[in-house]
């Protein structure tokens, strides 16, 4: 096996329940695809993975499912999830690299021994030879260059698709954490439930995407932002458009942030004394896709009393970690939380 490591390339693989990101040693970041697949029940066809496959949800006819094979950051259906993973592996190098290479892939940091099996499972049924699991906040905080190593608190607030992970770390481990199943599909949600409950229209997931992001904001705004949607009248089942407001979607949403910010209180309230010192002196980190809903770091620094700091880049901040461990794999090999799964060679 030594002879084939020697030949075999390394990834990293930040396998979330809103979008796949893969990291290429030597190379850099190479896939960041929506964690999608696209199936026609008729025939058991793969039809779309990732971008093409989001493209279609809501849109799509009752013989084609379209899958999200991995809910609140925990593996769903294990053979969509290694389809997923196979394909993203066969765009690297061809299937000699898919036979040998070795990855490091992040994962919650409360996931239990069935559901970290399951992820090691599915990277070794796509083809990886071994597969090292890493938890997300470790990842995210390696990935920021926060000093992790170091006898001092690095809290990390990682807020992705189906889960939020709240973290403090220290000397190279996680001292205390939650996980939380309030994330981006959350407020997705409660945007969805609220345009339902207040004007009674109908809309899918991708259109709430999209009020998200364009309009959505968790504290007040001097800036009035409003936009048209449309979708369907719920009284008379006919197409209907209207605008709203970042106030509303505010409103909407305010359940979810609030719970969001009570879970990093309590984390602290629970941690050492001196890690809380050092919280305090160094701030919060927040990353991952849903940091950037307007104002919520502002929202939690008011709520802990602790500054909030947006990383750069916040969504490829838990890649940029598993690409170093990757890169220098001897350095960072302690900060993996399990020994590797490897594949069975039959001789």
């Amino acid at each position: 096996m030594r002879i084939f490591d020697r030949f075999s390339k390394q990834i990293g693989v930040d396998l979330g329940t809103a979008n796949t990101l893969i990291y290429l040693k030597g190379k850099g970041l190479i896939i960041d695809e929506p964690t999608i697949i696209a199936v026609n029940n008729k025939t058991g066809q793969i039809l779309n993975i990732g971008e093409g496959g989001k493209k279609m949800i809501d849109r799509a006819p009752q013989h084609i499912s379209v899958i999200k094979p991995l809910i609140n950051g925990v593996v769903s259906d294990f053979e969509m999830t290694e389809e997923i993973l196979k394909h993203h592996l066969n765009k690297l190098s061809g299937s000699f690299f898919y036979r040998y290479g070795l990855g490091v892939i992040s994962v919650p940091s409360n996931l239990t021994e069935v559901e970290r099996k399951s992820v090691e499972d599915a990277a070794i049924g796509a083809g990886l030879s071994k597969a090292y699991l890493v938890e997300s906040p470790i990842a995210a905080a390696l990935g920021n260059r926060l000093p992790i190593e170091e006898p001092i608190a690095s809290m990390i607030i990682d807020i992705g698709g189906g889960t939020t992970e709240l973290a403090i770390i220290s000397i190279g481990g996680v001292v205390i954490s939650k996980s939380l199943k309030i994330a981006g599909d959350k407020f997705n949600d409660d945007i969805i439930r609220f345009i339902k409950d207040e004007f009674k229209l109908a809309i899918g997931e991708p259109t709430a995407e999209r009020i998200k992001i364009t309009i959505g904001s968790v504290l007040p705004f001097d800036e009035k932002l409003e936009m048209g949607i449309k979708g369907r009248d719920l009284a008379s089942g006919l197409p209907k458009e209207i605008i709203v407001k970042n106030s509303q979607i505010n409103s909407a949403i305010s359940k979810s942030v609030k719970t969001l910010a009570e879970a990093a209180k309590n984390l602290i309230e629970e941690a050492p004394p001196e890690l809380v010192g050092d919280i305090l002196e160094n701030g919060i980190y927040l990353c991952g896709g849903g940091s950037l809903l307007r104002g919520i770091d502002k929202h939690i620094e008011k709520e802990v009393f602790a500054k909030t700091i947006l990383v750069g880049d916040p969504l490829t901040c838990v890649i940029r970690g598993l690409g170093m461990i990757v890169e220098d794999f001897q350095k960072y090999e302690k900060l993996l939380n399990s020994q590797p799964r490897s594949r069975e060679i039959k001789i």
